[in-house]
Order: structure tokens, then C-alpha cells, then sequence
């Protein structure tokens, strides 16, 4: 099964055997919630958030370690932004081999935890998942170790085509496939999975806007390098696209589309909060795609979009829920002056009881706002049940006699 021979369907099937007792075969979830925003007859997630180690990679890790055989007795290296990296690690605890992992700094603690549990020497270096990738091929060829790519490898798409197998098998009345794309090492073996057997479903693949080469690539008609991998998407932030996946793409993908920031955190929490699954940035493209109508959904049939993972910092997750608060006005900041004397804040605050507002925080300002020398500003955050309560609020503080500005 190793080398560079064409991936086709006999060699995704190979996979998935070499996969068999370490793959969990991930639920497929209706979700009502996205159907209605995206006006969609059905969308369905494929939760591969809850696989093994919390993402897709270890298909493809699997039949990489499976395809070296005795190749891999030295051990195995890898280049990753988390998720590649504990797969890697994953899978060669399960083959009994040495497993090390090179990770950019700014690489989530979860996902660097993660690969130390599962008994991985775990190196940090300067700079992207590029620099990352690097390093690992480096170090595996100085050390004679075989050197496990995250996506420009023709075992690790031919194992990651293995989610595409499940979706014919799994989804009724299949339509649209809608597929978050870093390297392209998914994409690429899910389109081969699926079009191989089913040449009428689409299959869409999505970037983030701050980091889209692939995108770029495919409009350009010739590879093209990102400026910036800065994303809340991080496991999909690849500056430039394979040399394996790029042409598997440009061949077997139906369109690719890239979407923004403030999308993918809104999609996150959608998925918090409605579907009650934790879904990392790059797993939320897809929706955020959706929601955000960058792709369309299939008029007819099943649209499902693929959570690619869950591993997120909880720092983050909730640093975007906060923001989805604030956007969606049940979580508002105030600035207001009281009296600086006894009582003052109190009778603020019983104010605030008065509306029915949760209080979160509550500070004083006294630099940087204009003050008579008797008064103090006074920042509120509250937590309330929406807009109308918001502006609610707002108006029986100045009803009251404070004059109130809305920072956020």
C-alpha cells in the first residue's frame, strides 16, 4: 500500500482494514437548527470531533504506520498544528513504535498535551505547522526514522478517504459534502471515496479567509502561497497546499470557497449551543460555510457538513462564546459615573437588581475619563436575556439619573 501509486477506491478499502479496532466509526447527526438557517431540505454533521484523539487524523495515521510495516521500527516523526501530531502518536503507541512531534509555539496546550499523554517526545519550534513539517522530515532523516506527513502522503489520504466510505454507507439520500481543507489530505480522499462511487454528489471544500491558499490555488490555476496562517482555524492553517493533494483536488473537488473569522466563531458556538458539541475552528468551517452562505446546500438530498475536530483550548472556546454574547446583546458592557462616596455604588447596583440583569463584573475607572474630582466611573458587565432587555436596561439607568455609554 506504500509508495505513490494512484489512490483510488481498492486502496481507501485497503485502508480501512488497516485502520479496523483503532477507528471509531463517528455518529452523523441531523441538525434541524442549520437546515432552517441555510434553507437546506436536510443537513446532517458527521461528528469526527468525536473519533480518537479528537479528529479525523488518525485514519490517515493508521495507514501510514500500517503501510511502513517494518519501515517504522526506528520510530516515527511528525510535523503538525496538534491533531496530526496526536494521531501519529496514537497509532504508534497502538504499532509499539518511538513516536516524536515537532509543533509550532503558538500550538493549542490542549493539542500538546494530548500528543505528550500519549507517550510522544514533543518538540516546539518558531513559526507555522510549515516550519513545523520541516523541522520533523529533518530530524527523521538525520535520525533514520520514517517521517509521517500530515497530508502530502498517498496512505495518509487514502486513510483519511476512509470518513468518505462511512458517508455512502451511512448518510440516505447523500447530496453535498461540505469539507473543511488545510493541506487537503481530507478533502482529497473523502471527494475519491464518495465520486468514485457516487459521481452525482458534490463535494465543496472550505478555508478560512486569513489562510487560503487552496482556494487561491484553484482560482489561479497554479499553487499559491498564504501570507498568514493567523486563524482561530488553526488545524487548517497551511500557508501552501501539496504537491499530492493540490492536483487530487483540482480533479476531484466541485468547488472550494473560504470564509471569515467572525463566521467560523459564530458557527462554533452555534454548534455549542444547539447541536451540544464542542467543535474546533477548523471543524466549524463547514457550517460557518453554510450559515454564512458560501455554499449553498443541495436543493434535494442530504448536505452534510464534516467537524473535522474538537480540540480546542478551553481559553478560546470561551473567549468565543463571550463574543457571541456580546453580538447577540446578552452580555453587555457600561460605562457610568456615581457619586465617590459611601453608598454611591450601592445604590447603583440596586438600580441594576431593579432591571433584572445578571451582574459578571464591576469595576472603577478612574483614569482616562473625565471626572469631577467627587465622582468615580464605574464599568458593568451584565449578563441579560437579550437585546430588548439590553436596551432595557440602559434606559432605567438613565431614567435613574446615571448617564450611561454602552462600550460593547
Amino acid at each position: 500500500m506504500s509508495g505513490d501509486g494512484a489512490i483510488g477506491l481498492e486502496r481507501i478499502l485497503q485502508a480501512r482494514a488497516a485502520g479496523a479496532g483503532l477507528i471509531r466509526r463517528t455518529p452523523i447527526l441531523s441538525s434541524r437548527t442549520i437546515a432552517e438557517r441555510c434553507g437546506a431540505p436536510e443537513v446532517a454533521l458527521k461528528a469526527e470531533n468525536l473519533q480518537r484523539t479528537g479528529s479525523f487524523k488518525p485514519r490517515g495515521a493508521a495507514a501510514k504506520i500500517a503501510a511502513l510495516g517494518d519501515g517504522c521500527r526506528a520510530g516515527v516523526v511528525a510535523g503538525s498544528a496538534g491533531n496530526h501530531a496526536q494521531a501519529v502518536a496514537y497509532a504508534a503507541r497502538a504499532a509499539g513504535v518511538p513516536c516524536e512531534v515537532f509543533m509550532p509555539a503558538d500550538a493549542s496546550i490542549a493539542k500538546t498535551d494530548s500528543a505528550l499523554s500519549l507517550d510522544a517526545r514533543v518538540h516546539v519550534v518558531p513559526g507555522s505547522v510549515d516550519e513545523a513539517v520541516r523541522a520533523a522530515r529533518e530530524h527523521a532523516e538525520a535520525r533514520g526514522m520514517a517521517f509521517v506527513h500530515p497530508f502530502d502522503d498517498p496512505d495518509v489520504v487514502a486513510g483519511q478517504g476512509t470518513l468518505g466510505l462511512e458517508l455512502v454507507e451511512d448518510v440516505e439520500e447523500l447530496a453535498k459534502v461540505v469539507i473543511p481543507v488545510g493541506g487537503g489530505g481530507l478533502a482529497a480522499g473523502v471527494a475519491i471515496a464518495i465520486k468514485s462511487q457516487r459521481p452525482d454528489v458534490e463535494v465543496v471544500g472550505v478555508q478560512a479567509q486569513a489562510c487560503a491558499p487552496v482556494v487561491e490555488s484553484l482560482r489561479a490555476d497554479a499553487p499559491a502561497i498564504a501570507r498568514s496562517a493567523l486563524t482561530i482555524a488553526d488545524g487548517i492553517a497551511v500557508k501552501r497546499p501539496g504537491d499530492l493533494t493540490l492536483p487530487l483536488l483540482e480533479r476531484w473537488l466541485d468547488d472550494a470557497v473560504a470564509v471569515p473569522e467572525d463566521d467560523i466563531a459564530e458557527a462554533m458556538v452555534l454548534l455549542l449551543e444547539r447541536a451540544k458539541l464542542v467543535v474546533e475552528g477548523a471543524g466549524a468551517v463547514g457550517v460557518a460555510a453554510l450559515t454564512g452562505g458560501q455554499v449553498a446546500p443541495a436543493p434535494r438530498g442530504t448536505t452534510v457538513a464534516i467537524l473535522s475536530g474538537g480540540n480546542v483550548d478551553p481559553g478560546l472556546l470561551a473567549a468565543v462564546a463571550r463574543r457571541h454574547e456580546t453580538e447577540s446583546g446578552r452580555r453587555l458592557v457600561l460605562l457610568t459615573r456615581i457619586s465617590d462616596r459611601p453608598g454611591g455604588l450601592a445604590a447603583l447596583l440596586a438600580r441594576v437588581a431593579e432591571t433584572g440583569a445578571n451582574l459578571v463584573d464591576v469595576s472603577h475607572v478612574r483614569e482616562g475619563v473625565d471626572l469631577h474630582v467627587r465622582e468615580t466611573a464605574v464599568e458593568l458587565v451584565l449578563e441579560t436575556r437579550g437585546r430588548e432587555h439590553a436596551a432595557a436596561i440602559a434606559r432605567a439607568l438613565e431614567d435613574g439619573g446615571y448617564a450611561t455609554q454602552v462600550v460593547r
